[in-house]
This record gives C-alpha cells, structure tokens and sequence, in this order.
C-alpha cells in the first residue's frame, strides 16, 4: 500500500453530505495509509457548505481548504487540487456519496499492478436515460481523444500517481477535462468495477443543455475532429456535384434535351449548403476557442486556503 494519498474533492452546494463524506473517508484512510490528507476545493457553492467545511477544518487534522472566487466547474476545481497535492498518488471522487471511500484501497491494488491511472467504474449508470445517453457520447469522445482503450469506462472516481501531473504544470486553458490532461503523461490506463452509491442529497447539477455543452467544448477544445470530417464533407460534396455534372451531360448527349427534376437539383444544393454552413460553424468553433485563450481568462482563482494545524503533512 502506498504511504500517503491525497484525496481531492470538489465541493458545490454540498452542506449536507460533507460530516457523512469526511467521516467515512477518514476511517477508511486511517486503516490503509501512514499520511493521508484530505483536499476540500469549494467551487463557489451557494449554500453554507463554506461554514461546514470552516467546522470539518476543527475536527480533523487531515484537511485542507480552497475556496475559489466563483463557480469554475468540476474539473477546475479538481486541477486546483491536484496541483496543491503533497503525496505519493491522488485521487478524485464527487460529494455526493456516490462515489464509495471503501473501494480506495481496490484501486490502490490495480495501480500497484504497473498502472498509472486506475478509474472506479460504476456497475450500472442510475441516471435518466438522456443522462446515460449524453454521458456515452462524451466517453465515445473521450475515446478518440484519448486513444486508450478503457475511453467507455471512465468515470470521476480516479486515482494516479502524482508525478503524472508534471505532464499538463503549464495548462492555463480556462476550459479542463482532467481525463485528457491525464492522457498527456501516460497511456497506461484500466479500471475496476465499483458498486456506487445513491445519491445523498442534492441532485446532479449537469443539465441535458449543460452535458451537451461539454461534450461540444470537449472536442473542440482538445481535438481537430471536426475539421477532419468538415474536410471530408467537403471532399464527398465535391464528388457528388461531379457525379450530378456527369450525368446531366451524359444525359444531355443520350437523349438531346436537359433532365428534368427540380426537387433532385434543390436537394443537391441543400446539402452543398449545409456542408458549407456546417465547416463555417467548426471554424467559428474554433476561432471561438482561440479567442478565449487569448483573453487570458484564468483556470481557476484561489480566494483563500486554509488548512488544520495539526496537518499531517508539515
């Protein structure tokens, strides 16, 4: 078993699943590691889960605090706290109980088989079917991105050797997928099946609209995928006006006089339109993309950070 562990939670709007979480997370760290410490990010929550972390703070030796200027997201939050780590490996997990502190030690044993990244896997996805549906295509993304073979089983509860890290020191992109960045040290990926948990309280704050913005941002944000399929587009749209020009003037020459249809020639210059429309709409994209980086916007702003004094990292 390693000898310390960083365990990084992004916290948002959580009051009431924090004593539940931190209570069972360290009973679980105290019984399989010698240093352990334990990474609250709170992501500009809106509720009293600042209080509720001030008050963990006076309990537990283990903790350390981040409280960001507003709401970034899930992954920036995470990055946060990776960064801040002081241990041997890490790992992420959601704060809402789902994500079970009992199976660490599981993940623990596959990363020492040679792993660099090791993901807990749920059995079966508890969400709404348009939930498990947009979910699919953001891993089916991931996949591609990635280019490992475990892209279909990737899930928030990870664990990885910090020195993986070192890979994405310098990312200052205002948009974060930690999967990808991950991707960017290492290939050796696997993971295991965990049972999760129900939900606590709360629910998941990823709206249809806001998954599907994700996934958008995500390949166009780490990929040229788009543009490849723009460009084969283009390519079959130029293919098929040749094939239509042929056969008009085949046609014209068989039998004297021009081909009739009207709805053919519409529906053929529907598609050169909308393939036209489709690559200026991924250029702008990207463009769009561009020009957020340029801007320098941050990844994420730390408003102040607290720690126990008992720490166990010191």
């Amino acid at each position: 078993m390693k000898k310390s562990i960083a365990v990084v939670i992004p916290v948002y709007n959580s009051q009431d699943n924090l004593p539940l979480l931190i209570d069972s997370l360290t009973s679980v760290l105290n019984n399989n590691f010698e240093k352990y410490e334990i990474i609250l990010v709170n992501d500009g929550s809106k509720d009293q889960s600042g209080q509720v972390i001030e008050n963990l703070l006076k309990l537990y030796p283990c903790i350390r605090t981040f409280e960001l200027a507003k709401n970034y997201g899930q992954h920036n939050a995470i990055l946060c706290g990776i960064r801040e780590a002081q241990s041997d490996v890490i790992c992420t997990m959601d704060d809402d109980l789902q994500h079970p502190p009992e199976a660490i030690p599981q993940l623990i044993r596959k990363l020492e088989e040679g792993y660099d990244v090791i993901y807990g896997v749920p059995k079966t996805e508890k969400h709404a079917v348009w939930r498990n549906l947009t979910s699919k295509l953001i891993k089916l993304i991931l996949k591609s991105i990635m280019s490992i073979s475990i892209g279909q089983e990737i899930s928030a509860f990870r664990i990885f050797r910090t020195e993986i890290r070192e890979s994405f020191a310098n990312y200052k992109g205002n948009f974060v997928s930690i999967d990808v960045l991950l991707s960017w040290g290492t290939t050796r990926f696997s993971s295991i099946t965990v049972q999760f948990n129900e939900r606590h309280s709360g629910r998941s704050q990823y709206t249809f609209k806001k998954l599907l913005s994700h996934a958008l941002t995500l390949i166009t944000g780490f990929s040229i995928l788009p543009l490849q399929i723009s460009s084969f587009m283009g390519f079959a749209s130029v293919f098929l006006g040749i094939a239509i020009l042929i056969f008009v003037f085949v046609k014209y020459i068989i039998s004297g006089g021009v081909v009739p249809g009207f709805t053919f020639l519409a529906s053929a210059m529907a598609i050169f339109a909308g393939v036209q429309l489709f690559a200026i709409g991924m250029l702008g994209e990207y463009l769009g993309r561009l020009f957020s980086r340029t801007l320098g916007q941050p990844t994420y702003t730390i408003r102040s950070q607290h720690k126990s004094q008992r720490g166990f990292f010191e």
